[in-house]
């Protein structure tokens, strides 16, 4: 049975390792990788690869991203794939390499960024409460071959679980909103 609360804790960590890689992908201020990383693109006829499989990604300052290809030939398509993505990014060809400047956000549009990002979390926060409630029924099922006083302490348990992933998932938006707030 405890393997059911260490199932639910690694199921729970993997639902939050995903809010913070979508977390990752709204823009902020600051000029970040994880912007472009994961933009697919048609690199090689009927091929779609993301640009982190085709390219190093750094940022040069708080404001410039470059994208250094490994095959030269492939730098069109991925300065295509940026643009057709609709992140509001313009990359620009310089010699071997893409940059990408970030123009400053508006006040406007850091508040839907803000708005986004607390969509993002509901939707995390509702992640880890299928999983409370899938572990919930798993106990249920379970709960025949137990006492009752092992049900309860292992329902609390998962409650805890559950509380304490929701608390993190706050943490992360308020970081994120102070973040994108910041001028």
């Amino acid at each position: 049975m405890d393997s059911l609360i260490s199932n639910t804790k690694q199921k729970m960590q993997k639902a939050l390792e995903v809010l913070q890689q979508d977390f990752n992908t709204v823009r902020s201020g600051k000029a970040n990788p994880t912007m472009v990383e994961n933009i697919s693109v048609e690199a090689y006829e009927g091929t779609y690869l993301r640009i982190m499989e085709l390219a190093t990604v750094s940022a040069q300052d708080a404001h410039t991203l470059i994208v250094n290809p490994y095959d030269k030939s492939v730098m069109g398509k991925i300065q295509r794939g940026i643009e057709d993505a609709e992140i509001g990014l313009s990359p620009a060809a310089a010699g071997e390499v893409i940059r990408i400047v970030l123009p400053p956000l508006t006040e406007e549009r850091r508040k839907e960024f803000v708005k986004l990002i607390s969509q993002k979390a509901e939707a995390g926060k509702v992640m880890i409460r299928q999983i409370r409630h899938e572990s919930m029924e798993e106990i249920k099922k379970q709960a025949d071959t137990s006492s009752e006083d092992e049900v309860t302490r292992l329902e609390k348990e998962v409650q805890k679980l559950t509380d304490e992933f929701i608390n993190n998932i706050e943490e992360i938006k308020s970081e994120k909103e102070k973040e994108l707030m910041q001028i």
